[in-house]
Formats: structure tokens, sequence, C-alpha cells
């Protein structure tokens, strides 16, 4: 299992971020990789926002290195009932990849769903051609559930979409010390 980058930590998404993650979002080598890569306006960030900030089912942080802010994490479709979520982060600073960051926030929200929440299933979804990110949610015990191909128009082409989860028996096996 790869060490945690030092200086990496989490914490919530607070009103002081709106502009950031708006720029953050509209970043071309973030949005290549999210289903929404068209220039997201004002209005339709602020709707987002709010649901983000406001609505239970749903958890944002800010990955921070060294305190200054650099990528968004995030838990959504939190179901209480069927004990599950899917989640999803990005680096916004292209400098600090390759250095830990992305494996300190998946473990962190490892331990968010698992242990924080007793989710007993966790979900996220990986544009095909983000093989990279697809490697490291396998590294981390992530199963390819599937494929749905050509799910997503992106500028010029249809991309597939991997689907991944894990349940909390294989993080329990995985990652109990």
């Amino acid at each position: 299992m790869p060490e945690a980058a030092t200086g990496v930590g989490l914490r919530p998404l607070r009103l002081d971020d709106m502009i950031r993650v708006r720029e953050w979002r509209n970043l071309p080598d973030v949005a290549r990789y999210m289903y929404t890569d068209h220039q997201i306006s004002e209005g339709e960030h602020a709707r987002w926002f709010g649901d983000a900030i406001e609505r239970p089912d749903r958890r944002y942080w800010i990955i921070e290195l060294d305190g200054q802010p650099v990528g968004l994490a995030n838990m959504v479709e939190i179901s209480e009932r069927h004990r599950r979520a899917s989640w999803a982060f990005y680096l916004a600073d292209p400098s600090v990849r390759g250095r830990g960051v992305g494996s300190f926030t998946e473990m962190f929200v490892l331990r968010e769903a698992f242990e924080a929440l007793k989710l007993n299933k966790l979900c996220c979804e990986v544009l095909g051609s983000n093989e990279a990110v697809v490697a490291m949610h396998e590294k981390f015990g992530f199963v390819i559930d599937g494929v749905l191909r050509q799910h997503i128009w992106k500028v010029d082409h249809f991309e597939d979409v991997v689907s991944m989860s894990m349940t909390a028996d294989e993080y329990r096996a995985r990652h109990s010390s």
C-alpha cells in the first residue's frame, strides 16, 4: 500500500471555496476527466455548490497539501437504507500529481465510508481513458463491476465509463491492521 504523503489533509468544503472550485471545474485538465466538460457558468455552479454543502446525502472535501488547496473529493448518493455511496476526486494542481496526494485521499474516503459511515459498499465511475486512476482504485481493492460502453459524450467522441466498487468485507480484508 502506498505511504501517505506528508502534509496532505482533507477539510470540509466551505462557502469561501466557491470561486476556487468553479475555477478548478473549468480547467481543461480537470474537465477532461469529468462528465461535465463545458464551461460552467456562475449560476450553474452556485446551484451545484449549494447542493454540495447543504444536501445530507453528500460530503465534499477540499484536498490540501502543506495547507494549500489542491483538489476536491466527494462522496455522493449516500444511502442509509442501502448503506452505499459513490465517490470521486480530482487534483486541480498538476504539480502535486505523483506525490501520494491521490493515495492519501483514497484512504481518507475509504475510512470515511467504511469506518465512520459504516457503509457496505462504495462505488466509483472512471472514464475509460483515465487508466491511471482505474489502476490506482484497483491497487486499493476496488473491483471492476463492468464497463458502460460509449456512455459519456466528450467534446467530439463517446467515452466508456468503468464502473468499480468495493464492499465493506473487501475493505476489512485488505485494510484491517
